[in-house]
């Protein structure tokens, strides 16, 4: 028997998140039934980030257990002919069987994308956020600035997470101009269900002239998810790395 980690970038659009759900479509789900079909046994990933309905991603990690022959490199290859064209592995690698991508010291790393504009242009509208309201991004990186270290995020939580701690620690959060695109880029340890998105809102509000940046001081500390912004819509959010911390030294996991 031996533990494969693959690495996978999907596009979100068409499926209801990662997890297996019983009313629809999932990346787990599909990955589950493809390396069943493939190696002729039953195969169940454990993932390292349940991404939600809509959210993308250029470098997730899965693992699995196996006892084929077929050398873990060459799996990604086999595994690519099988998977929608909205799902590809980029990478298979053999992994200590005691590797579990979830209880591992990690980093991981999100962009949130806006397209801002008169109007909406379609080639975005499955990757980024459309807004037509002018933002601030230099008031959205004041903003910013307040939420990098270790806070408790109540505020940015899901009311619906059941989590034993919301602190959490942000080692870095840029926002800067790309053309027309506003990126939010932000990078930690750990995040809570729906916290980048909640972030990601919050900042909106900041760069729209709706709250102060200073007010961002005041949301954390209240702890309650009504003092912070709306969840941003989930098409501008990619998972864009995960890295993993062991031995001193950090394995990467993203997109070639």
């Amino acid at each position: 028997m031996k533990r494969v980690m693959l690495t996978i970038a999907y596009d979100g659009t068409n499926y209801r998140g990662w997890q297996v759900q019983p009313n629809g479509e999932t990346i787990e789900g599909i990955l589950n039934r493809c390396l069943s079909e493939l190696l002729g046994e039953d195969v169940a990933v454990t993932g390292a980030s349940r991404t939600d309905s809509g959210v993308h991603a250029m470098g997730n990690v899965a693992v699995f257990d196996t006892k084929t022959p077929i050398p873990a490199e060459k799996i990604a290859y086999a595994l690519n002919r099988r998977l929608p064209e909205d799902i590809r592995v980029q990478r298979s690698e053999e992994v200590d069987t005691t590797f579990h991508p979830r209880h591992i010291a990690s980093r991981k790393t999100y962009e949130y994308r806006i397209y801002c504009a008169p109007f909406p242009m379609p080639v975005k509208r499955l990757y980024s956020h459309f807004t037509y309201v002018p933002m601030d991004v230099t008031r959205m990186q004041k903003a910013a600035a307040y939420l990098v270290g270790e806070h408790d995020f109540k505020s940015f939580c899901n009311t619906e997470a059941q989590v034993e701690s919301t602190v959490r620690r942000i080692e870095s959060l840029h926002v800067s101009a790309e053309g027309r695109e506003i990126v939010i880029r932000v990078t930690g340890r750990g995040f809570l269900y729906n916290m980048v998105r909640i972030i990601a809102g919050t900042l909106m509000e900041a760069g729209r002239g709706h709250i102060e940046p200073e007010a961002v001081e005041q949301i954390l500390a209240a702890r309650d998810r009504q003092a912070a912004g709306p969840t941003a819509p989930a098409c501008g959010l990619t998972l864009i790395q995960i890295e993993y911390l062991a031995d001193e030294r950090i394995v990467e996991s993203k997109s070639c």
